[in-house]
């Protein structure tokens, strides 16, 4: 559940950004199964914004202060929720695995975070077909390749979301 965004950028002389084609542009295809995959893993960070945690504890009935103390952790100078550890490796502390079985369902759904919101198409995952291949296959993400077609400019949305979520300064 890591969100690392560091990753190299392309220059001229100018210092100027490369525009590079990527090689999505013919969109990519994506629908959630309900796995759960991509909310479990080895241990991680699930990082969130200071609005985002407002939202999400607005959405459980709680205060920010009761939201912070009861589902997250400092790490380093940022907040990421908390996990717990299952048979399927470190849940994130909203995937409910019992409620509906057969399905994994996010306990804030509808204020999940960006980081959550944004899955697949973050930068490191859309840098390369390979990289795209390899995301699919660690988490393993049954709903990437199926389902609905994002065209570029959707995934451009989300992929700069992301990163300017990621980039933000903490709290």
């Amino acid at each position: 559940m890591t969100n690392s965004k560091v990753g190299p950028s392309d220059q001229n002389s100018n210092s100027d950004p490369i525009p590079k084609q990527e090689w999505y542009k013919d969109g990519l295809k994506f629908s959630c199964s309900q796995c759960g995959n991509c909310c479990t893993g080895g241990p991680g960070a699930v990082w969130y914004t200071e609005q985002e945690g407002r939202e999400m504890a607005v959405a459980l009935g709680l205060t920010h202060e009761e939201f912070t103390a009861k589902y997250t952790r400092a790490i380093a100078n940022r907040r990421s929720l908390n996990e717990s550890q299952t048979p399927h490796g470190f849940d994130c502390v909203f995937l409910d695995r019992t409620s509906q079985p057969g399905r994994a369902l996010c306990g804030v759904y509808t204020a999940r975070p960006a980081q959550c919101r944004t899955w697949p198409f973050w930068p490191e995952n859309l840098e390369t077909p390979r990289a795209w291949k390899a995301a699919k296959a660690k988490t393993p993400c049954l709903g990437m390749d199926n389902g609905t077609l994002y065209p570029i400019e959707q995934i451009r949305i989300l992929r700069e979301r992301d990163r300017a979520d990621n980039q933000s300064a903490p709290w």
